[in-house]
């Protein structure tokens, strides 16, 4: 969340950074107006109040002078009736200023691409050459589907449209990439974490889910809980309101964890496979910082996810991501995308953003700086990786003209000796 008063007192500056996000000067407009009739309502309370203490002075004045107070008693129930109207007022206020100021993006950093959507992304790197094949590729859901390793008929059978089963050497697969994948960032020196994969309405809102993208996510009916869209949810959200000792930071933690996806806005795109689901796997990282490290920490972390596709070899790009393509939460993003031979073009397999002090200010995480002064920390997602995605690219660059995959050499480990999918 933005600060109120840092917009209050450079709104020509947010309209100008925002107006690159999609939002109006008149929704900047609306909020300050707002602010300022809560910042007035405020004054009237307290003056009413300091009113209320004169009256409440002069009645015990009056009674131990044995005179009537009858006169400042009405006086007192009037005031302690404007009291309560302007309390209510002042409630309702508060969290409408509130409610809008939760709906804003983030700034943008300014050095970021601006363009209103994925055309104007910038590429900043290549790693690998995609492999030319002496046969059609096929997709990884037919690859899959002939190897029997993956299962989407019957996934739709038990829950739905964009669900499967793994099975047999695909089920070891997926499980051998996100070992690897954790292996790999705790070297990297990530603390790795389990988490719930049920959250609060609070976390939700911590990280930027709420109130905006409600319709994203799967709720319990009921209940206040939410299945989580991703583990950076509850990672961000492991130090809400709380203190973070100077000397902790930075903070890496890594998950492995489903995430849960309704897809909405999605109909008809990447309808096959595994680039699409409503339920997937991923491994995510999660960096809290003091200000002045995190665009060191987001190289970090970028360079974190791209070490796992070197690794596994497999061709990718970074992409810094434009003001119009970037999510609600991030002030720079750089995504990476994974040549995928049978669709000619990469895809996203990760993105690796800061976010600045946004989450933190939303969910309460502070540190104390060298003047013992509460500060905000910087908070920091990526995924290392989403594995579905990263399955898919393996069947796909490993694939070989009989149907068969061969397995990268860094996962032959987690896969038991097995070298070849047949």
């Amino acid at each position: 969340m933005l600060d109120i008063k840092m917009i209050r007192q450079n709104a020509a500056e947010i309209k100008q950074r925002l107006a690159t996000r999609g939002v109006k000067a008149e929704t900047i407009d609306k909020l300050i107006a707002e602010d300022q009739k809560r910042r007035e309502l405020v004054v009237d309370s307290e003056t009413l109040r300091q009113k209320r203490n004169e009256v409440s002075e002069a009645i015990a004045a009056a009674k131990r002078n044995k005179q009537d107070a009858s006169q400042q008693i009405t006086d007192m129930k009037e005031v302690g009736a404007k009291i309560k109207a302007l309390e209510e007022e002042l409630k309702a206020i508060e969290a409408s200023v509130k409610d809008m100021a939760a709906r804003l993006p983030n700034l943008p950093n300014p050095t970021i691409p601006v363009g209103p959507d994925e055309d104007s992304n910038v590429e900043i790197k290549v790693v690998g050459e995609p492999r030319k094949f002496d046969f059609e590729p096929k997709p990884h859901w037919e690859i899959g589907e002939n190897l029997d390793i993956l299962d989407f008929e019957r996934g739709a059978k038990v829950s739905g449209s964009r669900f499967l089963f793994y099975k047999g050497l695909g089920a070891k697969l997926e499980r051998a990439v996100y070992n690897f994948m954790l292996d790999e960032h705790e070297k990297e020196g990530y603390t790795e974490i389990l988490p719930p994969y049920l959250v609060n309405g609070a976390s939700m809102f911590g990280t930027s889910q709420f109130p905006k993208f409600k319709e994203d996510v799967f709720q319990i009916q009921g209940q206040d809980l939410t299945l989580i869209p991703t583990a950076e949810v509850p990672l961000t959200n492991y130090y809400r309101d709380e203190i973070i000792p100077d000397e902790k930071l930075p903070v890496y933690f890594t998950a492995l964890s489903p995430a849960f996806r309704s897809e909405a806005g999605s109909a008809g795109r990447d309808t096959r496979g595994l680039i699409r689901l409503h339920q997937f796997n991923k491994v995510e990282m999660v960096k809290y910082c003091k200000p002045e490290n995190s665009y060191d920490e987001l190289e970090k972390m970028t360079k974190n996810a791209g070490s796992i596709l070197e690794k596994l070899g497999l061709p990718y790009h970074i992409i810094t991501l434009s003001t119009g393509d970037m999510g609600f939460s991030a002030a720079m993003t750089h995504d990476l995308e994974v040549w995928i031979p049978a669709q000619n073009m990469y895809r996203e397999i990760s993105s690796c953003s800061n976010c600045e002090d946004f989450q933190a200010r939303r969910a309460h995480i502070q540190y104390r700086d060298e003047n013992g002064k509460l500060q905000f920390v910087h908070t920091l997602n990526g995924s290392g990786l989403a594995v579905g995605r990263t399955v898919a690219a393996i069947l796909e660059n490993y694939q070989n003209e009989d149907g068969t995959v061969n397995v990268p050499q860094a996962l032959q480990p987690y896969m038991h000796g097995v070298e070849v999918i047949k």
